[in-house]
Formats: C-alpha cells, structure tokens, sequence
C-alpha cells in the first residue's frame, strides 16, 4: 500500500542516517474509505495528491515542535505491506497505522518544500493549531503554504537533497 509519511528536515537526516524510519506503530496517510469518501473522487492521483496534502499538514504540525528543522513541508511517499497497515479513519480521513519500521528501501519519493517557501511555511507554522481550531485568519497562513507545490524527488535524490539542507 502506497502511504505518505509527514516528517520534517530533521527527520530526513535521521532517516538517511538510521536507514528507516518509525518504531513499533507510525501514524501516515493513504487513500483509505474515509479519504474517498471525504473527496468523492474515483481519480487516483487525485486521492493520492489529497493524501500527500494531508501528510504536508501533519508535517506543519511537526514543525511546531522541531524548532531546529528547516521550515519546509516533508512527506515521504512509501509502499508498504498492506498486513502492516491499520486504516484509521475514525481518527481523521486518510489516517493509518503502520506497524514497523519503514525502511529507507520501502521510501519510493520525497515531496518537499523550497527554500522559497520557508517564509509561508514559517507563518504557518505558527498558526495551524488555530487553523485546526477554526480560526479564519489562521487558516489564510496555513493556505498561503499550502500554495506551494511541494517539489518530487525520486528515492536515489533523497541523500543529495539531503546533502543540500
């Protein structure tokens, strides 16, 4: 199963320096019922964008707390067992868990944020816990990020992106 994994600069490093990622049970994103149902849309790559912008959200939310990252958005796109992954939409829609660690190996794309977007990401960052409270102002913050396509790179671009930050 293809899932997207929300995570920070920080987190990249230590993948590539670990060599996976997780522990016992992470929580990701993947085109579950709740998500197709949510976007009532058959369209693959559409669900899958949808599960990627959902994963980028978490990654602001993680940035929240990793003062040291870098203010970029990074989810990483994995195909995992699917006897490994637990659909929890009663969470939220598209949420899952995976149990296990996710190697690098199993790590098929980064979609991340330029240096361009860092000022946006920055601003939302300080404002997506009011965003996800409903305030309107907030939300404008978290939008204006959210405005900037996150950039792909292949499983073997990895480390030179890494070697860039």
């Amino acid at each position: 199963m293809r899932v997207y994994l929300a995570s920070t600069t920080i987190g990249l490093l230590d993948l590539v320096e670990a060599g996976s990622l997780g522990g016992a049970s992470t929580t990701a994103f993947a085109v579950t019922p709740g998500l197709r149902e949510w976007y009532v849309d058959d369209d693959v790559e559409e669900l899958e964008y949808a599960a990627t912008i959902e994963a980028a959200r978490a990654s602001l939310r993680m940035l929240d707390s990793a003062p040291e990252a870098a203010r970029r958005r990074v989810v990483l796109a994995a195909d995992v067992p699917d006897d490994a992954v637990t659909v929890r939409d009663d969470l939220d829609r598209g949420v899952v868990q995976i149990t296990g660690p996710v190697a690098l190996a199993q790590i098929v794309a980064l979609h991340a944020d330029g240096p361009d977007a860092e000022s946006a990401v920055a601003a939302a960052v300080q404002a997506i816990t009011a965003a996800d409270l409903g305030d309107e102002a907030a939300q404008e913050a978290v939008d204006d990020a959210e405005g900037f396509e996150l950039s792909w790179y292949a499983n073997q671009e990895i480390e030179v992106f890494v070697d860039l930050l």
